[in-house]
């Protein structure tokens, strides 16, 4: 019997071909136009978190005046070693005093301790002190530095705990505070080993040696600073392993015109401790200062900035001396 409903088959396929919500074909309807995921659009936020690096260029005037200091600071430390003698001690002192200031003034205003001032005053005292018993106390050894680093160690921390700002900081501080001064009394070291055998010769082959690489570490930037150990650091690789082999060949060099125990071979072991050791020192203070560059801390006097590197790495080698003197020479 006939049908008269108007909604018949052919009725339904043609409303459904011309619905304005009909999804295009081969999508199955799952997904509708209007909400479909934007994936061509970039995202902004990804983009922010990727920051340029900035380059930091090395300026060759500046390493060559480095090279400059670092090679004077060797040569003055190993000339008063070898003039030093028990009537004639004062003018090796002072020296050394002048070297110690230099090191006070470069690290504090590099490493910010608190109450700079007061920091300052105690390791002027605490270098006084380790010089006088360097140069006085018999037998020479350094069992009297011990007590002159942990007295002024423990007077630093107390003339930073007045004010409430810096007592806030001592808890963050105390190692660079303890670097400062352990840096300024291991300065009174060459003293020291002017008074004990070998001693003398000891430590003229390891500054030498560190002023060596130093100063053709720092001749090396200047003129060809690559491969760049960082970006943000302006040494190069060459320099630093050019520093070292040359400061060992000057040291293996002095050990064959010295007179025995030393031997060029023996030279050469206490001239790659020390060359490695400085040059070492001398790039940590690199990174250092690039670090707190990158954290936004205000920059360093550029004065101590660029003597930071060489005083802090003959502080480091003067113990070193000491204990090759000790363990492997003697």
């Amino acid at each position: 019997m006939p049908q008269d409903d108007a909604w018949d088959a052919d009725a339904s396929r043609e409303i459904a071909r011309s619905g304005p919500g009909r999804p295009p074909a081969g999508f199955y309807g799952a997904v509708p136009d209007d909400e479909a995921a934007p994936h061509d659009e970039p995202d902004d936020a990804e983009e922010e978190d990727f920051e340029e690096v900035a380059v930091v260029p090395v300026r060759r005037q500046l390493s060559l005046a480095i090279a400059g200091f670092a090679g004077l600071l060797g040569l003055g430390l190993a000339l008063g070693a070898q003039t030093s003698a028990p009537d004639n001690r004062l003018p090796y002192v002072i020296v050394l005093f002048g070297v110690q200031l230099l090191y006070l003034l470069a690290w504090i205003m590099a490493l910010h301790p608190p109450a700079p001032g007061a920091t300052a005053a105690v390791c002027a005292v605490v270098a006084l002190a380790a010089d006088y018993f360097a140069v006085t106390r018999t037998p020479a050894g350094l069992f009297p530095l011990f007590f002159v680093a942990l007295g002024g160690f423990v007077a630093a921390i107390a003339g930073q705990l007045f004010r409430a700002e810096d007592r806030a900081r001592v808890k963050d501080s105390w190692r660079a505070t303890l670097w400062i001064v352990l840096g300024v009394v291991a300065y009174a070291i060459p003293m020291i080993l002017t008074r004990q055998p070998v001693g003398t010769q000891t430590m003229i082959v390891s500054a030498a040696g560190a002023g060596a690489a130093l100063f053709v570490a720092r001749l090396a930037d200047a003129i060809f600073p690559k491969p760049r150990i960082a970006l943000q650091v302006p040494r190069g690789a060459t320099g630093v392993v050019l520093g070292a082999m040359l400061g060992t060949l000057a040291s293996a060099a002095l050990g064959s015109v010295l007179v025995l125990p030393f031997t060029p071979a023996k030279g050469a072991i206490v001239g790659l401790v020390a060359a490695v050791v400085a040059c070492l020192v001398d790039l940590a203070v690199n990174f250092g200062e690039a670090g707190r560059r990158l954290a936004g801390d205000a920059p360093t006097f550029w004065v101590a900035r660029h003597m930071q590197g060489p005083l802090g790495a003959f502080a480091l080698v003067a113990p070193a001396a000491y204990a090759l003197a000790h363990w492997y020479l003697a």
